[in-house]
């Protein structure tokens, strides 16, 4: 049986202050795997314009997931325009897509008739407690990418994600569909913050 040595690394803390770090390292370990796509979840550009910095003079794509329109205020798109348009430009694929691991079950959940957690909503929280939060944004944007067709189901991504802005969670994942999400798979976690 064979193994592999790889660089794991651990943030002190989580937070925007990672993102340059989760940045590279997700540059190396795309690198040294032979991965195409970076799939970054990104609310108002900022963290998606960090990375088409460190993957500049790379193949590298970036495919970057935001917040549904609506998710903070109805009918309001969060990300910059201005970063929308310079990303496009370089290439990046932006996804507005509806969160795979709440999306409608939010809204029973929240319901005062109806109240209560879904089975949808203990999976992500499950993710976000036993793990780390910007786990469970990675894994929640490579099934919207994947159900957008951004990436295929039979390669590995890298996936990042963070605790409340920024990226402080570096995944490589093998995708899935939201509808087959047990097929997912976390196949190395290459940084994390270690204190949550």
């Amino acid at each position: 049986m064979g193994f592999v040595t790889r660089n794991t690394y651990y943030f002190d803390a989580p937070g925007a202050e990672n993102t340059p770090d989760a940045a590279r390292f997700a540059v190396e370990r795309a690198r040294e795997l032979g991965i195409r796509k970076i799939v970054v979840a990104s609310t108002s550009g900022w963290t998606a314009l960090t990375f088409r910095e460190a993957m500049k003079d790379t193949d590298l794509h970036l495919v970057v997931v935001t917040h549904a329109v609506g998710f903070s205020k109805p009918g309001e798109w969060e990300f910059a325009e201005e970063a929308a348009g310079l990303l496009r430009a370089e290439g990046a694929t932006i996804i507005t897509g509806t969160h795979a691991l709440s999306g409608l079950e939010r809204a029973i959940s929240r319901s005062p008739r109806l109240g209560g957690s879904s089975r949808t909503e203990a999976v992500a929280e499950a993710l976000r407690r036993v793990v780390a939060v910007g786990l469970k944004v990675a894994v929640e944007c490579a099934l919207i990418a994947a159900d957008q067709g951004a990436v295929g189901i039979d390669e590995e991504v890298i996936a990042v994600g963070g605790t409340a802005s920024g990226a402080d969670t570096v995944c490589v994942i093998r995708p899935a569909h939201t509808a087959t999400f047990f097929d997912l798979q976390v196949r190395e976690i290459v940084a994390m913050p270690r204190d949550r």
